[in-house]
């Protein structure tokens, strides 16, 4: 496994790390069993950071995360989320009574005294410019019940005002080789201020696997059939914001990056880990096998200069203009 220091912060974590958002529900039918396993398959091949949220599976995520690092709380890095169990859009929400709540029932969940990284998990812009929801941050950060804060966000304009705030130490971002606009200033601007990149969706949703067939269905249960044009949060967040079938279309022009590479999954996201503003990719698995297939991504090849600049001409003319929803 390779590290990477979280910006200016003393964590070095796992650059290949993992969501679990899959595990815990959303993404159709899941076995705890299965998922211990692929836990615990990550942790034994050197992954030392996880991703979660408060709303992936009601708190199931966490409850799993804490049956896969107990005893080893203190290698094990831990982020959460907060904000999407209550209204987004109601700023009491984000007051630090609520908040306290917030943080509280996941430290009860992941059976810690000390979550590593607190995020808001995608809140409109207007909370985030209000500022007072990183006052309260600040406090749970000095009472010790969070080593550092940062934000999930949604577009590069969020992010970008996130990093007027010297204490925001991550930015949790949709980036893919299907969502290429964060290079431009987001994470430029991260890497010289000494924030960290978490890349999400790093796989599109599973699109830059390269399996999806147009006649591909998914269960009732699975944002990808539920939120497939946008119907519950933002359409981003499923298939990088591309209608299904053109998705399916863009990725199958992309195959020829799985050459040298074994398949589409570990070229998507070596492609990722080759820009140095990022700290880890956090793929998300239902299996011990996708964990082991994210895991190969360490060591394919990285691409060259000239497949670099095939991949952004081809996002900036083939998938740039199909992209729904603020980004």
């Amino acid at each position: 496994m390779n590290y990477r220091r979280l910006g200016n912060t003393e964590l070095e974590v796992s650059e290949v790390s993992f969501g679990t958002w899959a595990i815990g529900g959303s993404w159709g039918q899941t076995d705890d069993s299965e998922a211990l396993k692929g836990l615990q398959r990550a942790i034994d091949a050197g992954v030392n950071f996880f991703d979660t949220a408060d709303v992936y599976g009601d708190g199931h995520s966490e409850e799993l995360l804490a049956k896969a690092t107990k005893g080893k709380e203190d290698d094990i890095y831990i982020a959460t989320k907060f904000c999407r169990a209550g209204d987004i859009h109601d700023f009491r929400t984000y007051s630090e009574e609520n908040v306290r709540k917030y943080c509280e029932g996941s430290l009860k969940r992941l059976q810690r005294e000390r979550i590593d990284l607190y995020q808001i998990h995608c809140p409109p812009f207007e909370v985030l410019k209000d500022g007072r929801v990183f006052e309260v941050l600040d406090k749970l950060q000095q009472e010790g019940k969070i080593r550092y804060y940062g934000v999930s966000v949604e577009t590069v304009e969020e992010g970008l005002f996130c990093l007027t705030n010297p204490n925001v130490k991550a930015l949790q971002v949709i980036f893919n080789i299907f969502r290429q606009k964060p290079l431009e200033q987001l994470l430029p601007q991260a890497k010289a201020q000494g924030v960290g990149i978490l890349a999400r969706l790093p796989l599109a949703s599973g699109l830059l696997t390269g399996k999806f067939k147009k006649d591909t269905t998914f269960a009732e249960n699975d944002h990808r059939h539920f939120n497939r044009d946008g119907q519950h949060f933002n359409v981003g967040e499923t298939f990088a914001g591309l209608e299904f079938h053109k998705g399916v279309e863009l990725s199958e022009q992309l195959a020829w990056i799985a050459d040298g590479r074994g398949n589409m999954t570990r070229a998507a996201l070596r492609w990722i880990l080759d820009h140095d503003s990022v700290t880890c990719v956090i793929p998300g698995f239902k299996t011990v096998q996708q964990v082991e297939d994210n895991l190969q991504a360490l060591n394919v090849p990285s691409f060259s200069e000239e497949e670099k600049e095939r991949l952004t001409e081809f996002y900036k003319n083939e998938i740039h203009p199909f992209i729904r929803g603020a980004y």
